[in-house]
């Protein structure tokens, strides 16, 4: 931690003991519906058992859920809104990965060969569902300052992201800031990661196909040969993009996939590749089509190669207003202590939680998720990802202790 996150942080014994602490039965049944959601991972836009899941729960705890117009995902308020005073909202997102669950050594495992929750996104619900449990009950009793509302949104892993149809949907209506938690398999359950200003990176789809008159491996001197100009667009588009972007935008082009031809002895027609676009600087996203469609044509119009581009516009960077990350900064300090928040980086990972901050200010936290002494390498996007579930009763908390320090700060002390 540094100097500056110590000095900033008075001590706990002068903060307002908060209600809102997870209850050990309300505990075990977190990590079972996590558990569940883990075995049964649904893919964007098609999240109908999960989102049945967290609409029964929340009935069964008295509140009026409603699935978004999309037809997956949900919203819900805890308490009244009195249309006046502007709520807060925590965000989470249900949606898994078309990837297969590697893990054998698990009884939650997913039973889906080809999908599984390798972004955290079930221990996000778990969380969300978890505060929204723990303020309905702290409304009953009359000690919830105002309303907070609860978001499940569908399609995360989906450019550009299910937050835009959620938008639209309304959810946003009444709402004045928004939170977030993101897993972090680097950061030990029972800790936050925070980090005001950018904390995750813009991210945007790259397709490009080739094309050209092909031939025999023979003469590649009367071909257009596709081979050597993939590879060539490949190596050379991002190498002349570092040379013509400030380095200080952190502008990457990554390739995930190349293809073409299909015998040795043939050059092909036909060449395609793909990948992703990712900036830490909102000002380089903005050029970053136009910058790039310049390196490709430059590069396949030198090997004679017609082509193709097809940039899907992904998502801006999230970007942490700095008096709401104060307030989870406080809201942590308050549960866990202010040796559980550390200084976290800028990700080169995108998240669709930066759509929201375009209409209302808000703020991510990492959410330490690695168990303690653990040295293996359990990053996200992969089929071994897991997490300590300690970390779910952290994140309650967390965002229970940071909307019931919002309702104070308001004023509006019952």
């Amino acid at each position: 931690m540094s100097r500056e996150s110590q000095t900033a942080q008075p001590a706990v014994s002068e903060r307002p003991e908060l209600p809102g602490k997870l209850p050990d039965h309300l505990r075990a049944e977190l990590i079972a519906f996590r558990r569940d959601l883990h075995m049964h991972p649904e893919l964007g836009h098609q999240e109908f058992r999960t989102t049945a899941a967290i609409k029964a729960r929340l009935e069964k705890a008295g509140l009026r859920p409603r699935v978004l117009k999309s037809g997956t995902g949900l919203v819900c308020d805890v308490g009244t809104w009195d249309g006046v005073r502007p709520m807060l909202a925590l965000r989470a997102d249900i949606d898994a990965l078309p990837i297969p669950d590697a893990k054998t050594h698990v009884p939650y495992r997913s039973t889906f060969p080809d999908r599984a929750h390798a972004c955290g996104h079930d221990v996000h619900t778990a969380v969300v569902l978890g505060a929204g449990l723990v303020l309905a009950e702290l409304d009953r009793q009359g000690l919830l300052p105002r309303p907070v509302r609860l978001l499940f949104q569908p399609a995360e892993e989906v450019l550009p992201g299910g937050a835009t149809d959620a938008i639209e949907s309304g959810v946003l209506d009444g709402v004045g800031k928004m939170v977030a938690v993101h897993c972090d398999p680097r950061v030990d359950a029972g800790r936050i990661g925070l980090r005001t200003g950018p904390i995750t990176s813009a991210c945007d789809r790259l397709e490009v196909s080739l094309a050209g008159s092909g031939g025999h491996t023979a003469r590649p001197h009367l071909t257009t040969d596709l081979v050597t100009a993939a590879a060539r667009v490949a190596v050379d588009v991002p190498a002349l993009l570092s040379r013509r972007m400030d380095a200080r935008s952190g502008m990457s082009v990554t390739w995930g996939r190349i293809e073409a031809g299909h015998a040795c002895n043939v050059i092909p027609m036909h060449a395609e590749l793909s990948g992703t676009v990712r900036c830490l600087d909102l000002d380089a996203w903005h050029v970053a089509p136009d910058m790039i469609h310049a390196a490709i044509d430059e590069v396949a119009t030198m090997h004679g190669a017609k082509f193709e581009i097809n940039h899907v516009r992904g998502v801006p960077p999230v970007v942490n207003d700095p008096v709401i990350t104060e307030l989870l900064r406080e809201a942590m300090a308050v549960r866990c202590g202010a040796e559980s928040i550390e200084d976290t980086e800028q990700s080169l990972g995108g998240e669709d939680f930066s759509w929201y901050l375009e209409h209302v200010p808000g703020a991510m936290a990492r959410l330490g998720v690695r168990t303690p002494g653990d040295t293996a390498k359990r990053d996200l996007h992969r089929g071994d990802f897991d997490v300590d579930e300690s970390a779910i009763a952290v994140g309650v908390e967390f965002f229970t202790a940071a909307a019931l320090l919002d309702g104070r700060r308001a004023g509006h002390v019952r």
